[in-house]
C-alpha cells in the first residue's frame, strides 16, 4: 500500500513536471524610445506590441505541435543611435524569436546590422528612410511606406492642389529627417516650387527663432519640416509669434501625431499643418476603427500613430512561425518573407528587398486642434 502511494505521488508530480514544460516560452523582442522627448511614440509602439503578445497568449497558440506562451521583451533606445545597437544585441543575447522595431530610421537602420548578424528578423512599422533595405538583409522588413512616398505625396500636394511656389526646408539632421526633406526638395523642385531657403537644427533643440527669423525674410508660401513632434510644436509657436501665420507647414509622419497639438499649445499655426503617414488613415485601415476602441479601452490617451503597425507587425512575425511549425528565426524567416498576411492595417506582403508591397499614404490636416484625413 505504501509503495503504491509513492508511486501515485511520483506520478502526479510527473504529471505536473510535464504541465510545466508543456508550454514553451517565445521571447519576441521590441524597441523604442520609452524615455526622452519622444517616449510618447515609444510607449505607443510599445502598447501595440503588449496588445498583440497578450491577445495571442489568450487565443493559446501551438506550433509545431508545441503549446506556446510568448513573452514580450521591451527595450529602451531612447532614440539614440548607440542604445539602438546595444539594445539590439542585448536581444540577440536573449536569442528573442523576432524584433518588433525601432521607431526611429537613426536607431533602426544601425541596429539592423546587429540582427543580420546574429540572425533574428525585425520588422518595424515606423523607421521610414529608404536606405534601411538597401543593405538588402534577410532579416530586414518594413510594412509601411517609405519616404519616397511620404515626400513625394507631399511635394505634389504643395505643388498641384495648393500650387505653392516658394518654400523653405528644415531638417533635424537625424537620417529621418533629412531622408523625407530631401525626398520633398527633389519632388518639389521637378514640380516648379522655388526652395527659397535650408536651414537645420537637432532633434533637441527647441529654440527655432533664429532659423525661422532668417526664413521668413526669404518670404516663402510653406515650410517644410523634416522631424518630429517635439520639434515641430514649438517651431509652430514661434512661426505664430514671427507673424509666419499664412505659411504652410508640411511634414512627415513624425509630426503627424495627437500630442503636436498639445506642443503647439494652442498656435493658430496648427491649422496650416499638412503631414502624411504611411498607410490608410484608422477608418480606411481593414480593421482598425476596431483595433483602436480596444486599444483605448486598454491604454486610454495613449494613441500617437504607430502602435496598429507594431501589433500587426507581431502578429506578422507569429504567423510566418506557426506556418514553418517553428520560432527558429533560420526555419521560419522564409516564410516570413512569403507572408500574405491580413493584418488591421492592411493586406502585408513583401518585396524581394523586405519593402512592403503596395503601401498607401494619407495626408492629413488639423481642424479644431484635431488630426483629419485628406484622403
Amino acid at each position: 500500500m505504501q509503495l503504491k502511494l509513492k508511486l501515485t505521488v511520483a506520478a502526479a508530480i510527473a504529471a505536473v513536471a510535464g504541465m510545466a514544460t508543456a508550454q514553451e516560452v517565445v521571447k519576441i523582442g521590441h524597441v523604442g524610445p520609452v524615455s526622452g522627448a519622444q517616449a510618447h511614440y515609444g510607449k505607443d509602439n510599445e502598447n501595440g506590441a503588449r496588445m498583440a503578445v497578450e491577445e495571442l497568449n489568450a487565443q493559446g497558440v501551438t506550433i509545431g505541435g508545441k503549446k506556446v506562451k510568448f513573452e514580450l521583451q521591451a527595450e529602451d533606445d531612447a532614440a539614440d543611435p548607440k542604445q539602438g545597437t546595444a539594445a539590439a544585441q542585448k536581444l540577440c543575447d536573449a536569442k528573442v524569436a523576432g524584433v518588433v522595431g525601432h521607431l526611429n530610421s537613426g536607431t533602426t537602420i544601425p541596429a539592423s546590422k546587429v540582427y543580420n548578424d546574429c540572425g533574428i528578423p525585425h520588422v518595424t512599422g515606423a523607421a521610414t528612410n529608404p536606405n534601411l533595405t538597401k543593405p538588402g538583409y534577410k532579416t530586414t522588413f518594413r510594412i509601411i511606406a517609405n519616404d519616397n512616398a511620404l515626400g513625394a505625396g507631399l511635394a505634389a500636394y504643395a505643388a498641384d492642389t495648393l500650387k505653392l511656389k516658394n518654400v523653405a526646408i528644415i531638417d533635424d539632421r537625424t537620417a529621418y529627417g533629412q531622408g523625407v526633406a530631401s525626398v520633398f526638395k527633389k519632388i518639389a523642385a521637378e514640380k516648379g516650387i522655388k526652395i527659397v531657403d535650408e536651414q537645420f537644427t537637432t532633434d533637441k533643440a527647441t529654440d527655432f527663432m533664429a532659423i525661422l527669423t532668417a526664413i521668413k525674410a526669404k518670404n516663402p508660401d510653406g515650410v517644410f519640416y523634416g522631424g518630429m513632434d517635439p520639434q515641430a510644436g514649438p517651431m509652430l509657436r514661434q512661426m505664430e509669434q514671427l507673424g509666419m501665420a499664412n505659411v504652410k507647414y508640411f511634414g512627415g509622419d513624425g509630426i503627424c501625431t495627437a500630442e503636436i497639438a498639445r506642443l503647439a499649445a494652442g498656435a493658430k499655426t496648427l491649422e496650416n499643418v499638412v503631414c502624411a503617414e504611411g498607410g490608410a488613415s484608422l477608418a480606411k485601415m481593414p480593421g482598425g476603427t476596431a483595433w483602436k476602441a480596444k486599444y483605448d479601452a486598454k491604454y486610454p490617451n495613449q494613441f500617437q500613430v504607430y502602435s496598429p503597425y507594431t501589433y500587426d507587425a507581431t502578429m506578422l512575425l507569429v504567423d510566418a512561425m506557426k506556418r514553418a511549425g517553428s520560432w527558429d528565426p533560420k526555419v521560419y524567416i522564409p516564410e516570413l518573407a512569403k507572408s500574405n498576411f491580413k493584418g488591421v492595417t492592411a493586406n502585408i506582403a513583401f518585396e524581394p528587398n523586405g519593402e512592403m508591397k503596395n503601401p498607401a499614404i494619407t495626408l492629413y490636416v488639423y481642424k479644431d486642434g484635431k488630426k483629419s484625413p485628406l484622403n
